[in-house]
This record gives structure tokens, C-alpha cells and sequence, in this order.
């Protein structure tokens, strides 16, 4: 992996105070100048930081609108035991996300709005408020895009930020249940915006990569000590360390082996694929077929709990594929092909549809 630092123009002696011209991305601009380069140094991108990560983090701030030295956006470093060095991920804010869709409503034109949120409790009841002391175990929100529904949910236990001890931290110990609604609404604005919002994740969906390690517990001296468990993979930083398509989908089906479907690490790992896959500009391809079959419903051996998650998924996959083609029929097309609109599809009829969709690209 090509190992590069920042420029350092500037930054060897005091620089004169930057202006808000000389820091302004520019759409033409391939490259961070010296002066932006010296901005970001100044907010903790260490000079490990690849040519890859400061490309693509250039890339999104020009794509998305948001500007890295007002902190709309930002890159982040967490240390990857693989690599040796701190991995680097953009993140931002709710808000950001929010001005993205607002940005985007206005200047493509329709409308963008919210259903109420709702929580879950462990009991698996819905509520439109939380009252209760302890953290709900779900959340639910529903953007509203053009007459459509884009619905996620969220569970708490994926996402909360945890101290050593297993107990929630910072704001997921003082608001949880603002905080997982948070989560919920950057996965419903992703599903309505996914060309606008991919690639990018908020500060509290990505809270939760900070929480240590789970601990090994000891074995006991009279155990075999080859029985002694395997520490577990870090899947997200070999899938970002990917240089194929290919690699990411062994990554991933890997990752559902232990973790099974639907789960965070599992969706991060298939988006990872995603992007690879759009900027070689190559098909995206299905990254577990046999999994899309065994979880597609009851029927076929899955949970009507895997069944909707992984067809969240699918579902997010194929309006992808449909923004890309510039179909606009999307939903009409497909309620005539199959009988039934997308929102009661299963992940199988999605991708079934999705690879029609690229295939006629």
C-alpha cells in the first residue's frame, strides 16, 4: 500500500493566516494544496495518512458540498493492528447529512420530509415517545422522498459506544434513545439519498468502532491449549485494505459466517465492495448469493427478522442501481414484473431486479 504524507509547504514556519479563498475547494481541483494540506495536518490526519484515503476524502467533500475546515466533514483515524498505522474513514454529523438532503431536494426539485419516530423495547413493542430509564433496544425512522418510504431501523445494541466494562459512554449513557434515532435517520437518509450520501458515515453510527476489544477470557490451566480460541478478525480493515472486488466479497462472507446477516459490520463490509466496485467501474456484483436465498423469507429457512434486514439491503442496492440507469419508474416497473410493490419484495426479487436494471445499463 503507497504510503504518503501531506505537503509541508507552510508548516515548517509560522504561515500567514489562511483565507477563506485559499482554502475553498475548487471542482476542478484533483489535489489538496499546500495551504488546505496544512489546514488538515492542524486537525490530526497524521503524515501516514495514504494517497488513497486524501483522494478519496478530496473526492467526497467536492461530491457531498461539505467543507472539511468548517468540520461539516471530517477524517478520522483508528488504529488498524493489520496495518500498523491509524486507517483513516470521513465522517460527519446528523447535520451534515440533513444538509445534504435539503441541498440535493433543492436544487433537483420534489419534496423530502419524516414520519414520526418510533422506539422498540426489548419486549418488541413500538412507542412514538421513550419514557423508560434504560436504553430502548431499537429505533425507527422514515424519510419521505418524492411520495416514496425509505424506512431503517436501528438497534441499540450495535451501535452504542461502550466504556471497557461493557457500559454505555458519553451521550449513549445520557440520551440513548436520541442517539439511536440518530443512527436509524442516517440509515433512512442513505436508503433516500444513495448517491449523495454513500460512502460517508455519521459520528453516531461509527461511535461504536472505538469500543475496546472484547477481552479473551483466560483458559483454565487444565485446558487444552489447543483449544485456546483464535483472536477475532478485524473484517473492516481487511475489507478497506482490498484491492478487488473479489477479495472484499471473501471478506464478507466471512464476516457473515461469524456475525451472521444484517448486522453492522456485515453492511459497512458490502458498501465497502460497492464503492470498489462503482469506482473500477465495473458491475456490482452480489456479494453472497447463497445467503440472499437461505434468508429471503421463512420458507427457506431464514427469520422474518434476517428475511427484512437483508432485503433493507437489497432494496438499497437496487434504487442505487435504478438512480445510476436514470430510471424513473423504478417502483411501477417493478410492482408490473412481480406482482407486489418493493417494499414487500425479499432480497432474492430485489437482485433478481437490480441485475436486470445494470444489465440494460
Amino acid at each position: 500500500m503507497t504510503v504518503t504524507t501531506l505537503p509541508t509547504a507552510h508548516i515548517a514556519s509560522p504561515a500567514p493566516a489562511a483565507t477563506a479563498g485559499a482554502l475553498a475547494i475548487r471542482p476542478e481541483q484533483t489535489s489538496w494544496t499546500p495551504e488546505q494540506a496544512a489546514v488538515l495536518r492542524q486537525s490530526g490526519i497524521k503524515e501516514q495518512v495514504t494517497s488513497a484515503e486524501l483522494a478519496g476524502f478530496l473526492h467526497l467533500c467536492q461530491r457531498t458540498g461539505l467543507d472539511p475546515f468548517s468540520r461539516q466533514i471530517y477524517l478520522i483515524g483508528r488504529w488498524s493492528k493489520k496495518d500498523g498505522r491509524d486507517v483513516y474513514t470521513p465522517q460527519t454529523g446528523i447535520d451534515g447529512y440533513r444538509v445534504i438532503a435539503q441541498r440535493v431536494t433543492a436544487q433537483t426539485g420534489g419534496t423530502y420530509g419524516y414520519e414520526d419516530t418510533v422506539w422498540c423495547d426489548p419486549s418488541g413493542r413500538w412507542r412514538d415517545v421513550w419514557l423508560a430509564t434504560e436504553p430502548p433496544a431499537a429505533a425507527k425512522v422514515t424519510v419521505i422522498r418524492n411520495g416514496q418510504r425509505f424506512s431503517a431501523v436501528a438497534t441499540f445494541r450495535e451501535y452504542v459506544q461502550t466504556f471497557p466494562d461493557g457500559n454505555p459512554k458519553g451521550l449513549w449513557a445520557k440520551m440513548p434513545a436520541g442517539q439511536i434515532a440518530k443512527c436509524a435517520e442516517a440509515l433512512a437518509l442513505r436508503k433516500a439519498f444513495p448517491h449523495d450520501l454513500a460512502g460517508v458515515y455519521t459520528d453516531e453510527e461509527m461511535a461504536q468502532a472505538d469500543n475496546p476489544a472484547p477481552q479473551m477470557q483466560a483458559a483454565p490451566q487444565q485446558a487444552d491449549e489447543w483449544a485456546t480460541a483464535a483472536p477475532r478478525r478485524d473484517y473492516l480493515a481487511e475489507a478497506r485494505a482490498a484491492g478487488t472486488v473479489d477479495e472484499v466479497r471473501e471478506i464478507y462472507r466471512a464476516a457473515m459466517a461469524e456475525f451472521g446477516p444484517g448486522t453492522a459490520t456485515a453492511q459497512e463490509i458490502a458498501e465497502i465492495g460497492r464503492q470498489l466496485a462503482a469506482s473500477s467501474e465495473t458491475p456490482t456484483a452480489d456479494l453472497d448469493p447463497a445467503a440472499e436465498a437461505a434468508y429471503d423469507g421463512p420458507r427457506n429457512g431464514g427469520t422474518p427478522e434476517t428475511a427484512a434486514e437483508h432485503a433493507d439491503g437489497a432494496e438499497e442496492a437496487l434504487r442505487l442501481a435504478a438512480s445510476r440507469a436514470n430510471l424513473l419508474t423504478l417502483d411501477a416497473d417493478f410492482e408490473r414484473v412481480y406482482g407486489l410493490p418493493i417494499s414487500e419484495a425479499g432480497a432474492v426479487q430485489l437482485h433478481a431486479f437490480r441485475k436486470k436494471i445494470e444489465g440494460a445499463a
